[in-house]
């Protein structure tokens, strides 16, 4: 080649060669830049969103509580914060919304409350208590969107009270006292035993188990309305179920109470004329007995006086044998004193005067599985059961049960109280 024209090409790369140098320099310099600028957009972007940085008041139930937001005010801006519900262990307090918006301060005040369209996340929350305060995470954020970022997550709990301290203290010694006094006058009076007069020797009648069965389910309700009231703050929490359900109990003690007040009147009245036959019998067995002494004392019997004497003896050996029955009649009619004695709670609910009885049982065992149920279902939902009407016919069959088999017994001391040889 000609060493001019090679010459010229040498001059020519090094011509070019420093330009696209710098043009590449140039272009990863822009690169970096703009990813530069990317990166501080992202970063402001991220600084800007809002966050829950501090909450103060009490986190309860119908409390107020105000929420330090960060950033707020921006997010307001192009936002509604209006629509601003409490998220409490990631669940929203529907319809909850602020009370308060501070967008200078950042921050809002909220009143909790418990309204229809959040009572399924405060049962959440409040239900199987394990003591009266429970640690949750919590946030605020728009009901169908996702919450802000919050210092409150999992290792930063704040505490959620379940029931006010002083409150609960009051309703626990309400509720202990209630139990104290009704099982005190339980054991020593006759507030839940068999109507009648006391057998004496500072002993008790027997336990009725109509009674027994409706002071169980006014303790059981008593209590439970208590405590809703006091967790949820909701006083209407009577279901029509448990109304229908005291009505059944009612009604078994009422009948119960109205079958022995039926037989001890019953017993009572043909003791009492059983008694007054007894007297008449013994005025006239007296007075035919001193005929009979006149007339042996007479030195000499005629026909007639032995007449006399022989109708006299066989009158008297009559009357004798109706004296015995009608003895034996009284005593039949008034139980020993150890009848009505209590024998203890359970054997008094569950025997008759055939010893322990199914029927007896039945009402017992449906009575205890119906309040575990109701017990479970206040603990776990804070709310009283809605039994289905097959359970509540069966709880009435069981009670039908037992009042259907208290008039047989009835029904066998009067037959045996009427009973009467002719004289």
């Amino acid at each position: 080649m000609n060493p001019l024209k090679m010459a010229g090409l040498g001059i020519l790369i090094l011509f070019l060669c420093p330009a696209a140098s710098t043009e590449s320099a140039a272009a990863e310099t822009g690169a970096a830049q703009a990813a530069t600028q990317q990166t501080t957009a992202s970063g402001a972007a991220a600084a800007s969103q809002p966050k829950v940085t501090s909450l103060s008041g009490n986190l309860e139930e119908d409390d107020l509580i105000t929420v330090k937001i960060d950033h707020l005010g921006e997010w307001a801006a192009t936002n509604d914060a209006r629509k601003l519900v409490p998220y409490l262990n990631g669940l929203a307090l529907r319809a909850n919304y602020p009370a308060e918006i501070d967008t200078a301060k950042d921050q809002l005040t909220f009143h909790l409350r418990l309204l229809p369209e959040n009572k399924h996340v405060w049962i959440d929350l409040l239900g199987a208590p394990t003591g009266i305060r429970r640690p949750i995470t919590f946030s605020v954020g728009l009901e169908d969107q996702s919450s802000f970022d919050s210092v409150y997550e999992a290792g930063n709990t704040v505490d959620l009270t379940v029931i006010s301290p002083w409150y609960g203290v009051i309703a626990l010694i309400v509720i202990v006292l209630n139990l104290v006094v009704l099982i005190w006058l339980a054991r020593t009076t006759s507030i839940i035993r068999e109507p009648g007069p006391k057998p004496g020797g500072g002993k008790l009648r027997r336990y009725s188990l109509g009674r027994a069965q409706m002071a169980f389910w006014f303790l059981l309700i008593f209590t439970a309305y208590v405590v809703v009231w006091l967790i949820t703050g909701a006083l209407d929490t009577i279901t029509p179920s448990l109304l229908a359900l005291m009505g059944i109990s009612a009604a078994t003690g009422l009948s119960e109470a109205m079958i022995d007040s039926g037989k001890d009147a019953a017993s009572e009245s043909q003791s009492q004329d059983r008694t007054a036959e007894k007297r008449v019998l013994e005025q006239d067995i007296a007075q035919a007995q001193a005929q009979v002494t006149e007339i042996e004392r007479k030195p000499a019997l005629s026909p007639e006086d032995l007449s006399n004497r022989e109708s006299l003896s066989s009158r008297l050996t009559s009357q004798r044998v109706r004296l015995s029955q009608i003895s034996q009649e009284i005593q039949a009619l008034t139980p020993a004193a150890e009848t009505h004695v209590s024998a203890g709670f359970m054997r008094d609910i569950l025997s008759d005067g055939n010893g322990v009885s199914f029927h007896r049982f039945q009402i017992f065992a449906w009575t205890i599985v119906l309040g575990i149920m109701f017990l479970s279902s206040v603990y776990n939902g804070l709310t009283m059961p809605e039994f289905s009407a097959s359970l509540l016919g069966l709880m009435g069959i069981s009670s039908g049960t037992y009042i259907g088999f208290k008039f047989p017994e009835q029904k066998s001391v009067a037959a045996a109280g009427q009973s009467r040889p002719a004289s």
